[in-house]
């Protein structure tokens, strides 16, 4: 397994992109017998399911960690000067793809969603520390963050001298209606007494309990409301939602690759958004590549294993395998409203779940198209060893019954 080629030194590139991921791979499905061999490495008779914490790693995605783990111990200076920072550089790459980043360079690669959040909070914390944020400023954070990103916001924040505002939602949720209008009380309090909001930090799946929040919907409030920085902790979005960093509009997007996208752990990749700002971002492991920028700083912090980065390529074709079936124009799916009110309505109707994306053509590619227009609506097909034949069958009468019928998506909101 040889990394891609690329020149010897991947910064001396003009951007350091120099590997292309295509955007439809050829894909090879995975069969029901091949799940079973991927995870069979399993403790028998324990029932898994704590995915979220730990992920869960297939054994073809071990075996090549091991490749790469094994030609470094055979010969380290080789690998070192030669192939790791290459293969880093495609790594991020594919992220930026898979996430809709401008640019490779606003992707790094870390161990965790906690040392992305010590990455931007330290930042923050700096600028509290030289005066650039004045005492009393706020960060906002929801009340349900996860207990790292807590503990980071006192380690870095509170003791320079910044306030901390916490945003209770009100579970059970009912709507975004709730999380929003509580967002915005919590800004409120923020900006009170003449102080602003220097950060807001927003979920976009909690942990405990589970609700998806409306990123996109919250960043927006935060530009209009002057706040100054978002950082989204998306832990556990990559693999279950779609994410296209553009759309969603936060200066900081974190997710963890070993939960959800089947990399061995530890990994994960923190996009920033380019601005002037970018240059006073650092990892906090200080190496001899400081100063070089967070992505070239990430991506060496000392004599480490380092090929849980570098199995990327291998767990994306991995992730391929799954199907992804483009569903009739007819359904009118325009947004990400219209898939989700689709989902509804074949879970409530049809008794079929089955996630559903919206994603528009973009960057000129006209993308797949039907008689009737291009396909704007997909429906994730995972195989897992409960699923029978009807399963899908029912999925495809489901659809076929509403495109007969000539129900839409404008039709069901």
């Amino acid at each position: 397994m040889d990394p891609p080629a690329g020149p010897e030194d991947p910064r001396a590139a003009t951007n350091g992109d120099n590997s292309h991921i295509p955007k439809k791979p050829k894909l090879s499905f995975i069969t029901q017998s091949q799940i079973l061999e991927e995870f069979a490495h399993h403790q028998p008779g324990i029932a898994r399911i704590n995915n979220g914490s730990f992920g869960s790693c297939p054994a073809s995605i071990i075996a090549a960690q091991k490749s790469w783990q094994l030609r470094f111990l055979r010969q380290p200076d080789d690998f070192f000067f030669n192939h790791l920072q290459r293969q880093i550089i495609h790594s991020r790459s594919i992220i930026k793809d898979l996430i809709n980043a401008d640019h490779v360079d606003e992707v790094s690669i870390v161990d965790n969603a906690t040392t992305a959040a010590a990455i931007v909070l330290q930042h923050v914390g700096w600028a509290f520390a030289e005066g650039r944020f004045q005492k009393g400023d706020a960060v906002v954070m929801l009340h349900c963050a996860f207990q790292a990103v807590k503990k980071s916001i006192e380690a870095y924040v509170t003791r320079a001298g910044g306030s901390v505002i916490v945003v209770h939602l009100p579970f059970p949720v009912n709507s975004d209606e709730e999380i929003i209008a509580e967002f915005r009380k919590g800004l409120a309090r923020g900006r009170a007494n003449g102080k602003k909001v220097r950060l807001a930090i927003i979920d976009h799946i909690t942990s405990m309990p589970c609700v998806v929040i409306p990123a996109r919907e919250l960043v927006k409030i935060c530009r209009e409301e002057g706040v100054e920085r978002v950082f989204v902790d998306a832990a556990h979005a990559i693999g279950n939602v779609h994410i296209d960093v553009k759309e969603i509009g936060a200066d900081f997007y974190v997710s963890n690759l070993h939960k959800w996208f089947f990399c061995p752990p530890s990994v994960a990749f923190l996009y920033c958004r380019k601005s002037p700002l970018s240059h006073d971002l650092h990892h906090p492991v200080v190496s001899h590549e400081y100063g070089n920028g967070l992505a070239i700083e990430s991506a060496w912090i000392g004599t480490r294993d380092y090929s849980s980065q570098l199995v990327i390529p291998e767990v994306f074709e991995f992730t391929n395998s799954m199907a992804m079936i483009g569903l009739p124009s007819r359904l009118g799916i325009l947004s990400d409203d219209d898939a989700l009110n689709l989902r509804s309505h074949l879970r409530d109707h049809f008794g079929v779940e089955v996630p559903i994306y919206y994603q528009m053509p973009r960057d000129g590619h006209i993308g797949a198209t039907d008689g009737d227009g291009c396909v704007t609506g997909y429906a994730r097909i995972s195989h897992q060893v409960y699923n029978t034949v009807d399963d899908y069958v029912r999925l495809r009468d489901a659809i076929t019954q509403l495109v007969h019928d000539g129900v839409t998506c404008k039709m069901l909101q």
